[in-house]
């Protein structure tokens, strides 16, 4: 009997209700990246009683998690995406090889980032626009974001290869248990010791770490095909560059996440440390609201993958459109909340009135952004998790870079203040309008479903 015919997870990722599955790992995914977003936003929320400056701190070191983040998940998508395919394929060793090299890659990479960043962390901190009254929050609280560095990227890898082999709930639980530590160490580090930001850093170093340790644990009991055993690390060139070059719109998704938040932070200076914190704590309220699309999105991305591997073609499409049904319902949902409830929203995090006054106006402008995400955003992982990624870093760099920076740039100068809170608003409308002829013409070309092995 083939592993085709006697592996269930083979069988569940190719014969089960594409609409069922994606709920089933989609579920899992939504769950641990709201929690994970949700010890962010503590962040903000408990560096937010240090006053403005510091708030605006913490949208500046969001940047440099976003530089780690780049290098992780480029790594955990380039691996994700080809062991996938090759199980969905029969091919365990060459699923094995590529997750052991871009498990220690990934460590590579944290650890130089970080090293390069705490030897020039003032001017780092500046680059990514602190102004001089944050530059002292921004320096602290950078610096335990460095050392935990290579945590940050590894575990970026070890989640996405357990969400790529359909095992989501293992991501989970490893996400959400660093999550919630984070939540309950900022409490006790800022209010119980008085540690200021530096408690919001080292809560979220150590917690990054006792969550890297618990999501290897499925790799070491045997619950998963990939391995790290030091065995399967065979770095060929042909290795290492599949999957930096699948793994290249993330890079660039997260590369250009990063770039594009170090020049919003750099214009919003301009208007004062309000317009900062302000930029700061929309960027946070949407990328929550986004964590719907973006766990949907994930949960499609193995079973496109899988199937694309397999040679089951049609799954791939209905995947695609059960997913976006159901994010648009939740996201137009989600468009209206924060569209009505935009100052209360922004309020919780700060209660500074001209904080409050830009926030409010920019999170309303993002409203019909929010609703429209979900077209762009799985058009890129759709081409991502099926190996067409010069589509997939096309997509991702407009969204980041690509339409954003020059709009915000353009906008900011003929209009001030208002140019920069319209910015990210018409930079994702227009990306949803460019994803969808991209889209329909990938599923026109699709051939037949492969003959499969009985």
């Amino acid at each position: 009997m083939s592993y085709k015919t006697s592996d269930p997870q083979y069988l569940r990722m190719t014969g089960e209700p594409v609409g069922k599955l994606i709920r089933e790992l989609a579920v899992p995914t939504i769950l641990s990246m709201l929690v994970t977003n949700i010890y962010n936003m503590a962040d903000t929320y408990f560096v937010s009683g240090l006053g403005t400056s510091a708030s605006g701190a913490t949208g500046v070191v969001f940047s440099l998690m976003a530089v780690l983040q780049a290098f992780g998940f480029m790594f955990g998508h380039g691996a994700g995406s080809n062991i996938s395919r090759h199980l969905g394929a029969g091919h365990l060793d060459d699923a094995r090889t590529y997750s052991a090299v871009s498990f220690y890659l990934s460590i590579a990479a944290g650890a130089i980032v970080g090293v390069v960043g705490i030897a020039f962390l003032d001017p780092f901190m500046v680059l990514l626009g602190s102004t001089p009254t944050i530059l002292p929050y921004a320096r602290i609280y950078g610096f335990y974001i460095l050392i935990a560095g290579p945590a940050m990227t590894v575990s970026c890898v070890m989640n996405n290869i357990l969400r790529y082999e359909g095992k989501a709930f293992y991501a989970m639980v490893g996400l959400t248990l660093g999550g919630v530590l984070n939540i309950f160490g900022d409490a006790l580090l800022i209010l119980g010791f008085h540690m200021g930001i530096a408690g919001a850093g080292l809560s979220t170093a150590v917690s990054q770490y006792i969550s890297c340790v618990v999501l290897i644990l499925p790799y070491l009991r045997g619950k998963t095909k990939s391995s790290f055993h030091p065995k399967y690390f065979k770095p060929t060139p042909h290795i290492v560059a599949d999957i930096i070059m699948t793994g290249f719109p993330s890079l660039v998704r997260q590369g250009l996440n990063a770039v594009s938040t170090m020049v919003l932070n750099n214009c919003a200076g301009v208007y004062g440390d309000a317009a900062v914190a302000a930029v700061s704590i929309c960027s946070r309220v949407v990328m929550f609201f986004s964590c719907i699309t973006i766990g949907i999105g994930q949960g499609y991305q193995p079973v496109a993958a899988f199937n694309q591997g397999a040679g089951i073609y049609s799954r791939v499409k209905k995947g695609f459109f059960a997913a976006l049904k159901g994010g648009l319902c939740v996201m137009i949902i989600l468009a209206v909340i924060s569209f009505v409830f935009a100052g209360p929203i922004v309020e919780i995090f700060r209660d500074d009135p001209e904080v409050i006054d830009i926030g409010t106006v920019m999170l309303r402008i993002e409203a019909p952004a929010i609703a429209v995400c979900p077209l762009s955003v799985f058009g890129d992982m759709m081409f991502q998790a099926t190996g067409h990624a010069g589509r997939a870093s096309f997509l991702a760099g407009l969204r980041r870079g690509i339409l954003l920076i020059p709009i915000l740039l353009i906008l900011t100068h003929f209009f001030g203040l208002t140019g920069l809170e319209w910015s990210q608003g018409i930079s994702e409308m227009l990306t949803a309008l460019i994803t969808l002829p991209l889209v329909a013409s990938f599923f026109r070309t699709l051939p037949p479903d492969a003959a499969q092995e009985e």
